[in-house]
Order: C-alpha cells, then structure tokens, then sequence
C-alpha cells in the first residue's frame, strides 16, 4: 500500500565551514609579518617581502588579501586601535589628570615616529581611519573632561582642539621621523603648556561654516 502523503520540509542548507586552523594560522601569520615590515620600510614595500616574513607562498598571501592596500589598511587600523587601547589604559590609571593627558600625546606619537608606514598614511589619507579617528577622539574627549575638574586645562580648550593638535603633531612627526631626538617631543612640549590654565587670555573664536573662505 501507498504510504500516506508526508509533509515536505527542504533539506537543510549545509553549513558553512569554519575557517580551517591552518588558514587562521597564516593570516594572523601574514599579519604580524606585515606589520613589522611596514614600519620599517614603508606602504611601497614589495608584498615578496612579506610573503617571504610570514613564511608563505604568494597565492596564500593573495587569498586573505587581494591587494596590498587591503593588507596595509588592515594592518594600521589594528595597529591603531592597539596603541590608542593600550596608552588609554596607562592614562587611566595615572592619578594626575594632566599628566595622562600628556602621557596619551606622548605615546600616541611615539608609535607614530617608529612606524614609518602610519606616518606616510598622514599624507596619503590623512592618517588612521574614521573608525580610529572616532576611537581616538572620544578617548581625547575623556581625558580633557578630567583636567577642568583639578583646574589644570585651560577651561575654553576643546576636545576638537586637542585633536586637532595631535593631527597637526602628527604632521610634524610626518617630515621629523624620531631623528634627531627630541624635535617633535620639544614640540609637544610647547604645545602642551600653551594648554595650561596659567595662560588666561582668551582663544580665538573657532571660525563658522559661513566665515568659511570658499574657492568659488
């Protein structure tokens, strides 16, 4: 006899699978290899280079990064956000509020200097990624926050100064390098005590949209 009609259910789609460990193992390979390459030589490294650092063939390198540019920006954000988590958490637990505003100054731009692929990212793009730029204004943010508080910050300084002034320090460790020793840091310096409630002339108005000069 005939067996009664079933209800029809669709097959299961297969699941994808997990990315084998070995892959896993190459990737992370390929990226600690290019990381360390990069900032010493630079973005216009031969991608040979890092194949032959990491340890593996051509295709595979290929395979998780179809371009150089993928694997260089990939790289420096994870570089980025590592340095800005790790100097956010010194400047956390120093007690003086404006020494761990100048220790983050100091150390986000002490990375910089040595990595000579990040301080080439300034001229080509204008530096990290609008994700890190957005991590790092909103740790600048907090740090700033807590120097009105002891009276040790100017109180008309903003956060979008302060970020503006590690962009534009940036710059200068751009053309400095860390050679000779001392010039960018002499600097930050200077720049920082410009920042102290001592000086109590006011700062100029930032400009508006409308003050803007337009190139019509």
């Amino acid at each position: 006899m005939p067996l009664a009609d079933q209800p029809t259910t669709a097959p299961e789609p297969p699941a994808k699978p997990a990315r084998r460990a070995d892959a896993e193992r190459n990737r992370a390979a390929i990226i600690e290899a290019a990381g360390a390459v990069f900032a010493e030589q630079g973005g216009t490294v031969d991608v040979r280079e890092i194949a032959r650092s990491s340890g593996v063939g051509m295709g595979t390198l290929y395979r998780h990064f179809p371009t150089k540019d993928a694997l260089l920006a990939t790289v420096l954000e994870q570089q980025f956000t590592s340095w800005l988590t790790a100097a956010h958490q010194r400047a956390v637990a120093t007690e003086d509020s404006w020494q761990a505003l100048a220790d983050f100054f100091e150390q986000t731009l002490s990375n910089q200097a040595r990595n000579r692929a990040l301080v080439e990212s300034y001229a080509t793009t204008g530096g990290p990624t609008h994700a890190c730029a957005s991590h790092c204004h909103s740790i600048i943010d907090d740090l700033r926050t807590r120097c009105p508080d002891a009276g040790l910050l100017r109180p008309d300084v903003t956060t979008a100064d302060l970020f503006l002034l590690l962009t534009a320090l940036s710059q200068t460790v751009q053309t400095t390098g860390d050679s000779p020793p001392g010039r960018w840091r002499r600097l930050l310096r200077i720049s920082l005590d410009g920042l102290s409630s001592r000086n109590t002339e006011p700062l100029p108005e930032p400009a508006s949209l409308a003050d803007t000069p337009r190139n019509d």
